[in-house]
């Protein structure tokens, strides 16, 4: 078995993948064969995943966040990577994933139940992904301090204890009341917990790092725990994929520019940094439009991303008054994508006779496309190589859907997935949908696309802006971070 670290964070949302993901690049670098691991994730920015011992690539799902983690280790992602995956689909409750395939779907309660079985899996995907590794790094979800959860825990300290990995904490500096965080989740942690903790990382600092000095004393009078370094914020960082849809309102690309992009941010978003490639473009500005704000008038065009919720999503949509928007938009010649759900909702109807979504059997759709689509119980989940029809140049991406779409407007597909037509386009042209994510990952078909546009764009080659990313932020870790203690923990 590969030896092993885990971070761990404070909270959610300070920083642990891109953390993760820098040390994984960083230990790539040195010359090991390093590897991630998240026990438990809870995103709807899914990717797919190798099922080892499966002959077809792909076929299981994980949390992007492991994607990219996998990147950058210089390995393909397997579903081991991350064997339980939460997809929220209400307030209450999500769909969950075991080692890539759909287990069920359980309300927060029942989950904490569920959980107790899912540690085998858990730990069975442990015993697989150390596999021919040196160093498997781990992530944590959320705070190991969330003790009312603690006994049918796996995310966290349950699942550190259980496989013996030292844990470095992580807090956030920029939100403030670090010390108190820190100092806190020693507090609170049970004493067979805080034997697993070896110290923490700062993260998020802004300014001169010497001015924390006397904090990180605070922390060490407080808790004894040593400090691994202090994290400036990481420029870098926001070039690469941002698995949680809470970071959404800033991360969209600022400044004015040729072309605005308006993406309603749907409560069930799912996969939008199907948004990342435009974002990098030069000339294209992209804004994330919260609900109870209007679509913006001046937007050329607007994306309706993918959602976990198509019926739910598309009835808040109109509640939002979205839907008037989006008229109003077509109206003045204005250009419309969807993806995935975003291409279900463009359409006439969506039904969903045997209540896969919810409640709600049926719904119209925005009417953009003559279509119509129907939930089936079975996923479609794959890596696809496609074909623009509209431009005749090659696509590489991915499905994760549930549903089949028929309607004439499919007499016009997009594109052509592994050889069977997909999506739909309007008869002007200027509505598109389609199934496949990670379309505007294709530099020649993005280009082409924007100039229909009338927009130059500005010959980025994104996946290697991507890895380009994940070297600076190595860069900055091995910089700020004392790595050799930090690796030196691993057992």
């Amino acid at each position: 078995m590969a030896k092993a670290i885990m971070l761990q964070g404070t909270g959610s949302d300070v920083g642990k993948t891109v953390l993760v993901a820098g040390l994984c690049r960083a230990a790539k670098k040195r010359g090991l064969n390093v590897r991630p691991f998240k026990p438990q994730n809870m995103s709807n920015n899914a990717a797919v995943a190798d099922i080892p011992g499966d002959k077809r690539p792909g076929g299981g799902e994980i949390g992007r966040g492991q994607w990219l983690q996998a990147l950058a280790c210089g390995v393909r992602p397997t579903v081991h990577m991350n064997p339980v995956l939460l997809k929220p689909q209400s307030d209450i409750g999500s769909q969950v994933v075991v080692q890539g395939k759909v287990f069920g779907e359980a309300r927060a309660r029942d989950y904490q139940a569920m959980k107790v079985g899912l540690m085998d899996a858990v730990l069975d995907s442990w015993a697989k992904v150390g596999e021919g590794a040196d160093l498997v790094i781990v992530e944590g979800a959320g705070s190991p301090a969330e003790i009312n959860l603690r006994s049918r825990d796996i995310a966290n300290m349950g699942f550190a204890t259980r496989a013996n990995v030292p844990v470095v904490l992580v807090g956030d500096i920029d939100r403030g009341g670090v010390i108190a965080s820190v100092a806190g989740t020693h507090l609170i942690l049970p004493e067979e917990d805080r034997r697993m903790v070896e110290g923490y990382i700062i993260n998020k600092f802004r300014g001169d790092v010497s001015l924390f000095d006397d904090g990180i004393k605070a922390i060490e009078n407080f808790t004894g725990w040593r400090c691994f370094g202090v994290v400036p914020w990481l420029k870098a960082a926001a070039r690469l994929p941002a698995e949680d849809s809470v970071v959404l309102e800033r991360l969209a690309s600022g400044g004015k520019r040729a072309l605005k992009v308006a993406v309603p941010m749907l409560a069930r978003i799912a996969n939008f940094d199907d948004l990342d490639p435009l974002k990098a473009e030069p000339q294209v500005e992209v804004v994330f439009v919260p609900p109870g704000q209007r679509l913006p008038a001046d937007a050329g065009l607007v994306i309706i991303p993918g959602s976990k919720s198509t019926i739910g999503d598309l009835i808040k949509f109109r509640e939002n008054g979205w839907d008037r928007d989006l008229a109003a938009h077509r109206k003045r010649g204005g250009h419309v994508v969807g993806i995935c759900g975003g291409y279900q909702m463009l359409g006439r109807m969506v039904r969903d006779p045997d209540g896969i979504e919810g409640s709600v059997r049926e719904t119209e759709g925005l009417g953009l496309l003559d279509i119509e689509t129907v939930m089936e119980p079975e996923k479609t989940v794959r890596n696809s190589s496609a074909r623009s029809v509209q431009f005749d140049l090659p696509l590489d991406g991915y499905e994760i859907h549930l549903g089949r779409t028929t309607g004439p407007d499919t007499a016009r597909p997009s594109a052509i997935i592994n050889g069977v037509e997909d999506g739909a386009v309007s008869a002007d042209g200027k509505v598109i949908g389609t199934y496949l994510h990670g379309l505007f990952s294709a530099d020649a078909f993005r280009a082409a696309y924007l100039e229909s546009l009338g927009v130059k764009g500005g010959g980025v080659d994104y996946r290697a802006e991507v890895e380009k990313a994940l070297d600076e932020v190595a860069a900055e870790l091995e910089a700020h971070l004392d790595c050799d203690a930090i690796f030196g923990l691993a057992r």
